[in-house]
C-alpha cells in the first residue's frame, strides 16, 4: 500500500502562553498541501519487529521517530501484535516548518487503523495521535482548520478560493525546539485569528495580507536573517500574501494565479529548495 502523507503552512500563527510544563498554548490556522511524501506500507507475516525506514538517509531520523512512535502506539492500543514494514519517500522539506514528520505519523496511524479494520474511534485517535506529536491531530483530518490548546483541539474551516502556494527554503533548517525558546525572550505579536479565518472564507485577500502574521517569525529571523531576505525577495516580485510557516525555515507565497508563481519559482530555485504546489482540499476537489 502506498499513501500521501501531506505538508501543511500557517497562514497565521499566535503563541499565547508557556505552560509549567513547557508547551506553548496557540492559536493557527493550518492549510494543508497536495505537496507530499509517500509512504509504503505492508504487513510482514514472519518478522518479529516493525521497520521503519527513510527513503533519503540525509534527513536525519526526526520522521523516522516520529513515524515509528506512531506505529508502536496505535498496536499498542489496539493491543495488536502485527509487524509492518514502513518505507518513508521524502519529498517534504526538513526542519522547515511544513510538518513532514508529524504528517508521517498521522499517516502511520491512519494506516494501521484501515489495514487492521481497528475499532477505534476519531476522539481516541486524536488522542493517541496527541501523545506522539501536538501538530498529529491535525494531520489526522488533513483539512483546513483553526488549532488551538497546545494542538489537540482541531476545528474545521472553509476556504473559499483556490490557492497555488510556492514554498522556499532556505538550504539551514530550524528545530521547532529551538525557535520556540528563542521566542521565550520576546514579547511576541499576534493577531485577529478570527478575522483571517473570515477573510478565507470570504477569499478577502485584501483583509488576509493586512491580518496574517506569525508570531515565531522574528525569533526565526534572529537565528536565520535569511528568512527575511526570502519575504523581501517574494515581494519584490509583487507577489503580497507571504509568511513564514510555522517554527521556519521555509517561506511561503499564495496566490490564485499559478502562472505569477510559475515566474518566482524559476528565479528563486537556483538558490534554494523550492517547491510549488496547492492547497490541499481532499481528493478530486
Amino acid at each position: 500500500m502506498i499513501i500521501r502523507s501531506y505538508a501543511k503552512i500557517n497562514i497565521s500563527l499566535n503563541v499565547l502562553s508557556k505552560r509549567d510544563d513547557g508547551m506553548h498554548e496557540i492559536d493557527t490556522v493550518m492549510l494543508p498541501l497536495e505537496f507530499h511524501d509517500s509512504l509504503e506500507i505492508s504487513e510482514l507475516k514472519i518478522i518479529r519487529d516493525n521497520f521503519v525506514t527513510l527513503s533519503d538517509y540525509t534527513v536525519g531520523d526526526y520522521g523516522h521517530n516520529l513515524a515509528t512512535t506512531a506505529l508502536t502506539k496505535i498496536l499498542d492500543y489496539a493491543g495488536k501484535s502485527n509487524k509492518f514494514r514502513i518505507i518513508i519517500n521524502k519529498n517534504i522539506f526538513v526542519s522547515s516548518g511544513l510538518g513532514g514528520g508529524s504528517s508521517n505519523a498521522a499517516t502511520t496511524m491512519n494506516a494501521i487503523r484501515r489495514i487492521l479494520k481497528l475499532d477505534i474511534s476519531k476522539q481516541e485517535m486524536k488522542k493517541l495521535a496527541f501523545e506522539v506529536g501536538s501538530d498529529v491531530p491535525f494531520f489526522l483530518a488533513n483539512v483546513p482548520a483553526r488549532v488551538r490548546g497546545t494542538g489537540e483541539i482541531v476545528e474545521p474551516i472553509e476556504v473559499k478560493n483556490n490557492y497555488y502556494v510556492l514554498l522556499v527554503k532556505p538550504e539551514i533548517g530550524l528545530s521547532t525546539r529551538t525557535v520556540y525558546e528563542k521566542s521565550d525572550e520576546y514579547v511576541l505579536e499576534t493577531t485577529d485569528i478570527d478575522g483571517v479565518i473570515a477573510a478565507l472564507k470570504k477569499g478577502d485577500d485584501e483583509t488576509l495580507v493586512k491580518l496574517m502574521k506569525n508570531s515565531l517569525e522574528k525569533p526565526a529571523i534572529e537565528l536565520l536573517p535569511e528568512i527575511q531576505d526570502i519575504k523581501d525577495q517574494l515581494k519584490e516580485m509583487g507577489l503580497e500574501i507571504v509568511l513564514m510557516s510555522g517554527s521556519g525555515s521555509a517561506v511561503f507565497a499564495m496566490h490564485k494565479d499559478k502562472k505569477v508563481l510559475q515566474k518566482a519559482y524559476k528565479i528563486l530555485r537556483k538558490k534554494y529548495e523550492v517547491e510549488l504546489t496547492k492547497v490541499y482540499k481532499g481528493e478530486n476537489k
